[in-house]
């Protein structure tokens, strides 16, 4: 056999046992961003009400709804959906304008790492839970 097939057969072993990997800890990972999640939707609802933001967590998907208070009835106001997508591997959050997408991967030790692949930036626990609740919780007041 030759040296660069038995190079490439080997690197595509290790792509395959990485990917499969990740693809095990996927769910885990929605599970984590979902726990950081309800910590954001707690201390927004203690600000602004009880019921002005509660968080649905599903397999595979994580339902955020912000409701506003309007003549003593509270409204949805927005909604944002964090799903699993095997084939980034990742997490895709929709806000009701383009869906971003994060890449999920595994680090040595099993943590995962996050990863904005427009911007090519890996990004912090505190970022990506920026990215899936400001928009929706502060409308107005910018990015």
């Amino acid at each position: 056999m030759f040296q660069w097939l038995q190079m490439r057969i080997s690197e595509e072993k290790d792509r395959r046992k990485k990917e499969q990997a990740t693809l095990e800890r996927l769910p885990r990972a929605l599970e984590e961003v979902g726990q950081e999640l309800q910590v954001c939707i707690k201390s927004y609802a203690e600000a602004f009400g009880p019921q002005a933001a509660d968080i649905v967590c599903m397999p595979h998907k994580l339902r955020v709804t912000v409701r506003d208070e309007v003549d003593g009835k509270w409204q949805s106001r927005a909604k944002v959906e964090v799903t699993t997508v095997p084939e980034l591997p990742g997490l895709k959050v929709e806000r009701g304008d383009e869906p971003f997408m994060i890449e999920v991967g595994l680090l040595p030790g099993g943590k995962l790492y996050f990863r904005d692949r427009v911007a090519d930036k890996y990004l912090t626990m505190e970022e990506v839970t920026k990215n899936v609740l400001d928009r929706a919780m502060f409308p107005k007041l910018g990015e």
